[in-house]
């Protein structure tokens, strides 16, 4: 698409949006429920399906691994949040404040490459939950895949009441329309996954932009640790989807004192430890010129390895390459997005923290890391001195620090907050997209507060939800029944039509500027 089409696009689907997000807006508890809970159960349905079509569009990842993404990304989120009420106000009377949630508005959600799918399902399902519509603008080279996910959820949401647009997703991606959704200024909020670029250019749009910074996971492992255990892992972690998640494991640190018999278990769970030569051969094929090449991402470890003329065998599942020093000249030491992990050893405990401290210094700040032992003390050290957001412990750090074996938020947007230069901290969630308008009472205890208990300004929508109008121009607009205006809040609940409550608010507002004129 041109830049002389992609902005008035941009405003049809912005439009769409806001309309869609203006009624929405005054939806109820129950009826957000409903709509997010056919939306959950449509996407688990085809967890199967849209994870082998997502394979098969973008070469990357395992079938298997995006099927336990999409369900969790689905039904399993909705299970999370089943006990959180983004919709009805909060009260509290000891503070003798209400509190009234404002959802965002129109949210531009731009998905990747590497999880298209399942974050396609990830925030549509969170958009819904507070209330805003949503716009999805997948990557160019998972298109089709997420376009028929965001079609599927569309689908599931109007059928379900909510209003037309809801969902919308651009079917064939473009860099000047996507750079014209997120100048524009009826964008309320930018979710921002994928590379660096795109993250950058969305907190440079001028509108607001939640986004991440890039991984690159150290995991330690110490003396204490269970070695089989963490070898399991490590493995499983790393082999999960290919690596393509973001909290996958980059650089394997272990103490000495276990060094050898770690390497024995990851050998037995499906690793190969690659001699030096076969170290260096794989440096210049993933790492020429010291970028990462980016057709091994999602790549299993017997491609690779054929790439470098390497021999494995057929239960290989990842690929370790020893190296001695954790600086950022050594390529080993980037993320890489494919099952491919650096190893290097330390002496102890503490050079182990440093070196930890290294890799994310190179790359990864804020991000993720993760640590094997059963010592509280140097856990705690090393939560203290890594600067990361999150540390999974005695876990794989892909499933880990993206909630999916462990009680964080499950989440395919991963916050990395001041120190890696993202505008969030924690794993996106829903309370990240919406604010809380907070009435507060004189704080003296002289002044009473009534009951606000059971209050809300929200009703759940009675009889069909209004359709989009159509411009007069439009050639279809006259095959189609008008459509109703959407009435506001105010007038729905004194009964007045939706023109007469706007006629009433207008005559108000200029006779209280006539009065305050005549004041001064």
């Amino acid at each position: 698409m041109t830049g002389e089409s992609a902005v008035p696009h941009a405003g049809q689907l912005l439009e769409r949006a806001r309309f869609a997000a203006a009624a929405y807006a005054d939806y109820d508890q129950a009826a957000v429920a409903r709509i997010v809970e056919a939306v959950a159960e449509a996407g688990y349905r085809n967890a199967e399906r849209f994870a082998a079509a997502a394979v098969a569009e973008t070469q990357m990842g395992v079938v298997e691994d995006k099927v336990v993404k999409n369900r969790a990304c689905s039904r399993g989120i909705v299970e999370f949040y089943r006990d959180q009420d983004y919709v009805t106000p909060r009260v509290d009377t000891a503070r003798k404040i209400v509190e009234i949630p404002r959802p965002a508005g129109v949210v531009l959600a731009l998905t990747p490459t590497t999880n298209p799918v399942a974050t396609v399902y990830f925030k549509v399902i969170l958009a819904l939950m507070t209330r805003n519509a949503v716009v999805v603008a997948p990557h160019p080279r998972a298109r089709q895949c997420s376009a028929e996910a965001a079609r599927l959820l569309a689908e599931a949401a109007t059928a379900a009441g909510a209003p037309d647009g809801i969902v919308q997703v651009i079917d064939e991606p473009s860099l000047p329309l996507v750079e014209a959704l997120m100048s524009d200024e009826r964008t309320d909020v930018i979710v921002a996954t994928g590379g660096t670029g795109v993250v950058r250019a969305a907190y440079s749009s001028g509108n607001p932009a939640l986004g991440v910074g890039p991984g690159n996971v150290p995991v330690f492992v110490d003396a204490t640790a269970d070695v089989d255990a963490a070898a399991r892992r490590i493995v499983d972690s790393k082999a999960f989807d290919n690596s393509v998640l973001c909290t996958n494991e980059s650089v394997l640190i272990a103490e000495d004192a276990i060094a050898a018999r770690l390497s024995t278990a990851l050998t037995r769970h499906g690793a190969h430890i690659l001699d030096a030569d076969a170290a260096i051969r794989l440096r210049e094929y993933m790492f020429p010129d010291g970028a990462l090449n980016t057709e091994v991402v999602g790549r299993d470890a017997a491609w690779i390895a054929d790439r470098i003329g390497l021999r494995v065998t057929p239960k290989t599942r990842v690929l370790i390459a020893p190296f001695t020093d954790v600086i950022g000249e050594e390529v080993l030491t980037h993320e890489k997005l494919c099952p491919v992990l650096g190893m290097t050893t330390v002496a102890d405990a503490q050079r182990g923290i440093r070196a930890a401290r290294a890799v994310v210094r190179i790359a990864g700040a804020g991000h993720s890391a993760a640590i094997h032992s059963e010592d509280a003390t140097v856990i705690t050290d090393f939560a203290a001195q890594v600067p990361v957001l999150r540390v999974s412990v005695n876990v794989g750090n892909s499933t880990g620090s993206s909630g999916l074996d462990t009680n964080l938020a499950p989440s395919m947007t991963i916050g990395t907050g001041f120190v890696g230069r993202s505008s969030i901290g924690e794993n996106l969630q829903p309370e990240n997209l919406m604010n809380w308008a907070r009435i507060a009472y004189n704080s003296d205890a002289a002044v009473t507060m009534p009951n606000f208990a059971g209050l809300s300004p929200w009703r759940s929508p009675a009889g069909p939800v209004p359709a989009y109008p159509r411009a007069s121009n439009d050639p279809s607009a006259a095959a189609a029944a008008p459509a109703a205006p959407v009435s506001r809040p105010s007038a729905r609940r004194t009964g007045e039509p939706g023109i007469e409550a706007l006629r009433a608010e207008l005559r108000a507002l200029v006779a209280e500027e006539l009065a305050q004129l005549i004041k001064r």
